[in-house]
């Protein structure tokens, strides 16, 4: 069983949890706005709401009706989202890694990075597209191509397969919880890490294959030396602060949001059977 999609994939798109209001610093302030986090909360709350449908198509045979809307509109509360991200960017970097983040990510290449991870993210939602991008992955895998050698590199100093593979686990496990603790499996802590684990496999192939074909799709206007640009920065005590942060913070949020969604689909499931 699937639990959660795979996780975001670069810095504009990796999450973060901590629920304490942006009020803190003023460079918190100032990363939110200028990582986009409002746009980046309404593309994650979409594909929440995706994952949702299809939850509902593939577990409770599309009867989950206006009731399983209303529990997915509230777990992927855009609110929550944007807060949990504002949160971690006024706790979690220091001031100096703060001002170097928005020093790169207010100029005219960071904007526009951020606008084309957004953008792909978006038309990654669409099927076609997707399948589209994993065909160009697929296409140039073995071929010595200097784009993807890039963005293979851009993968690694971000540690992106590792981290990403990690929190699907976790999500995963907690989302495996949810549905026991409502009453819809009879799986103990021990059945649920066994089967979490069994998925490792195909977990890692997953995400290290939309990885790729979204990265490929996302960074294509970029020239060579923009994206080189992008993981210098990558590779910078504030760029490596910004993911570490963000990918812990995403990981907590989405634990909370897989149990959630488990326990609320064990609710949905159990009053079927009634």
């Amino acid at each position: 069983m699937t639990a959660l999609r795979r996780f975001g994939v670069s810095l504009a798109v990796f999450l973060c949890v901590s629920v304490a209001a942006l009020n803190a610093t003023p460079s918190g302030e100032a990363l939110a706005r200028v990582l986009r986090i409002d746009d980046l909360a309404q593309a994650l709350h979409h594909e929440g709401i995706d994952h949702a449908q299809n939850l509902d198509v593939e577990m409770l045979d599309g009867r989950g009706g206006a009731h399983w809307s209303r529990q997915a509109a509230r777990i992927y509360e855009v609110d929550r989202i944007a807060g949990a991200i504002r949160g971690v960017l006024s706790d979690g970097l220091a001031e100096d890694e703060a001002t170097q983040t928005i020093a790169f990510f207010d100029s005219p290449l960071g904007q526009e990075i951020l606008s084309l991870e957004i953008a792909a993210r978006i038309s990654m939602r669409d099927p076609d597209v997707e399948a589209a991008a994993r065909a160009i992955h697929d296409g140039l895998k073995g071929t010595g191509d200097p784009r993807l050698a890039l963005v293979t590199r851009f993968v690694a100093v971000n540690d992106l397969v590792e981290r990403n593979v990690a929190g699907a686990m976790s999500a995963s496990y907690q989302f495996l919880r949810g549905l026991s603790d409502g009453g819809a499996t009879g799986l103990d802590d021990a059945a649920i890490l066994a089967e979490v684990w069994a998925e490792e496999p195909a977990t890692r192939d997953e995400t290290e294959r939309w990885l790729f074909a979204y990265l490929l799709m996302a960074y294509r206007p970029l020239t060579d030396d923009e994206l080189q640009a992008y993981i210098t920065f990558s590779e910078s005590p504030a760029g490596q602060a910004l993911n570490a942060a963000l990918f812990d913070g995403f990981d907590l949020l989405y634990r909370g949001i897989s149990y959630e969604l488990g326990l609320s689909l064990a609710g949905a499931l159990t009053a079927s059977d009634i």
